[in-house]
């Protein structure tokens, strides 16, 4: 019999959990031994996806029959939970709790006591399988009162996002780039992205060239509220920079998977920037190796695992230090205040900028031949096999009936 598993995560959120959600439910599907379920959730201020596509239409089916099979009293076997740690439940006899990971160097102990009700924990990438797993911490014994250590025993797996097949594009209208060499960057505007520097860094260096970044950001969502206030904060890191030859266009609001890809294939487009302190994984990087456009970041967290290969770095490395993270990063029971994250060197970074202008050949050629190891090592069939071999642990095959015969 099939295992009735509710997905509980933020399944039509425009947000990176969003799209995680979206990739657990494609692995789901795709395995014939599941029955599943969804609960939508909303994560944080962002919007929601809005194309009328065959996936769009599959999930509000999914929503609709979840939600008639609880008014009818029903149960699950599994959950399959796509969240931050935090939020993590027993919701089934069998639960699974699958997040984007760390950032930093550190989980919040509160990660280790949630992690240790799932009976299975999935990441997205090595760097937050090594931390999950590695995160020391200390518990009092409230019948001695004596400090004991505590850690993290449920196991843990890595599974990266899987190459889709994206061959269609469409253009944004009105947009056009008068540059002919343009770096993009894609990036909610937050501290743990860096984007400050990453915008005022870049003008410094090509202020005297004509040379354009893209900028595909939102503060917290794509109203037009967030629009102007995305607006205003670009107006006042260019404010000093008055005569300046290089552009920056900034790109906002709703965009479809279409028009994102006719951005990343641009022939425009040379090169993606990604300088934040620390990632997950690192979806846009994905894509944009994707589509053979080369990848300028710094050598540190989860976008090491599809940029490197069998000890060969296919992205150009910005140096780095690991600190403290910033006060204002901090987030109670989420990102600890005496955990680490990575900062770009400055000058690295303009230098990285300016050899990718200069050898651009170079770096595209490195590009194709990422391109060509991604569709090797993660097509669709072997990332959603990996993903759902949790379920080996949990389903156990009939075996077939001996029969004896006289």
């Amino acid at each position: 019999m099939k295992k009735k598993i509710i997905l509980r995560g933020p399944v039509l959120s425009q947000s990176g959990y969003g799209e995680q959600a979206r990739f657990a439910l494609r692995a789901l599907l795709a395995d014939d031994r599941t029955d599943v379920y969804v609960q939508a959730v909303r994560w944080g201020h962002t919007g929601w996806i809005w194309e009328d596509t065959e996936e769009r239409r599959k999930i509000d089916e999914l929503i609709t029959k979840t939600i008639h099979y609880n008014r009818n009293g029903g149960g699950f076997d599994m959950s399959l939970q796509v969240t931050i740690p935090n939020e993590w439940e027993k919701l089934a006899p069998i639960n699974i709790g699958y997040t984007a990971g760390i950032e930093t160097t550190k989980v919040s102990p509160h990660w280790l006591v949630k992690g240790n009700d799932m009976d299975h924990i999935i990441v997205v990438s090595n760097h937050s399988k090594h931390v999950y797993e590695n995160t020391p911490a200390t518990a009092k014994n409230q019948e001695t009162g004596k400090e004991v250590d505590y850690n993290l025993t449920t196991p843990v797996v890595s599974v990266n996002y899987a190459v889709r097949n994206r061959t269609t594009t469409e253009p944004i209208p009105g947009f056009e780039p008068s540059t002919d060499f343009n770096f993009l960057c894609v990036s909610q505007w937050g501290p743990r992205k860096n984007f400050t520097n990453t915008i005022k860094w870049f003008v410094e260096e090509f202020h005297d060239q004509e040379v354009g970044l893209i900028v595909k950001t939102s503060i917290a969502n794509n109203s037009i509220i967030d629009r102007d206030k995305s607006e205003e904060r670009l107006s006042e890191i260019l404010s000093p920079y008055t005569d300046r030859k290089c552009k920056v266009y900034m790109l906002h609001g709703d965009l479809s998977e279409n028009q994102l890809n006719w951005i990343y294939t641009h022939d425009k487009v040379k090169c993606l920037v990604n300088i934040a302190h620390g990632e997950g994984f690192g979806l846009p990087m994905f894509e944009a190796a994707q589509c053979a456009l080369p990848v300028v970041t710094i050598g540190w967290s989860g976008q090491l695992d599809f940029l490197t290969h069998k000890g060969k770095e296919y992205f150009s490395k910005v140096k780095h230090q690991m600190k403290p993270i910033q006060k204002e990063a901090v987030w109670d029971g989420v990102l600890r205040a005496d955990s680490e994250w990575a900062y770009a060197d400055q000058g690295s970074f303009k230098m990285k900028l300016r050899d990718m202008k200069k050898n651009w050949p170079k770096h595209k050629s490195r590009a194709e031949e990422l391109k060509t190891i991604l569709k090797k090592n993660f097509t669709e069939h072997q990332i959603y096999g990996q993903f759902c071999s949790f379920l080996d642990n949990f389903i156990v095959e009939p075996k077939e009936e001996e029969f004896l015969i006289d």
